[in-house]
């Protein structure tokens, strides 16, 4: 179990820097694509709601430390996101292209609902997504056409990612 967390933990930073170092200094991307969130849910559906509890911290906490974001709501978000993702562990198949589409796309709509409803409790420290502006519905797009292609190559690393399974289920 911890060599699946210490390779996640690796796995996090790498896409937690590409995503503040290298996405978002491209000046002509409105929005950038959230493959931290996209992590979030597929350790989440592999491992169960612990290590999509845990990931989704670890995730937010890392981002919280690298963005201008108010310090533990990202934390909060991709934990709420790893808990509830962790309700579809061996229910949803993981492999299929169009459950891929699906679980981008309402993990990114529960993100910016999460985030409205703390706003609404912080209404002058934190931003809530504006949902039918363009720039949200291009990274609804974004999330929901790249989980594929993340899910994907993460997968390449499962033998590092999922722990054996022990006993009899």
């Amino acid at each position: 179990m911890i060599k699946s967390y210490l390779s996640a933990f690796v796995i996090l930073i790498v896409f937690v820097l590409i995503e503040t170092a290298l996405l978002s200094n491209i000046f002509f991307l409105p929005a950038i694509p959230d493959f931290l969130l996209i992590c979030v849910l597929y350790f989440s559906i592999r491992n169960g709601k612990v290590a999509g509890e845990v990931t989704g911290f670890v995730s937010g906490l890392l981002l919280d430390f690298l963005s201008g974001a108010p310090f533990g709501l990202n934390c909060l978000v991709r934990t709420l996101i790893g808990f509830v993702g962790g309700f579809f562990h061996r229910l949803m198949n993981y492999e299929s292209f169009l459950v891929n589409i699906v679980a981008g796309f309402f993990a990114t709509i529960l993100k910016a609902l999460i985030v409205y409803v703390v706003s609404l409790l912080f209404p002058n420290y934190v931003n809530s997504y504006h949902i039918f502006s363009s720039i949200f519905a291009l990274e609804l797009g974004m999330n929901t056409f790249l989980s594929p292609l993340i899910i994907k190559l993460l997968r390449g690393f499962d033998s590092f990612i999922v722990p054996p399974r022990r006993g009899i289920d």
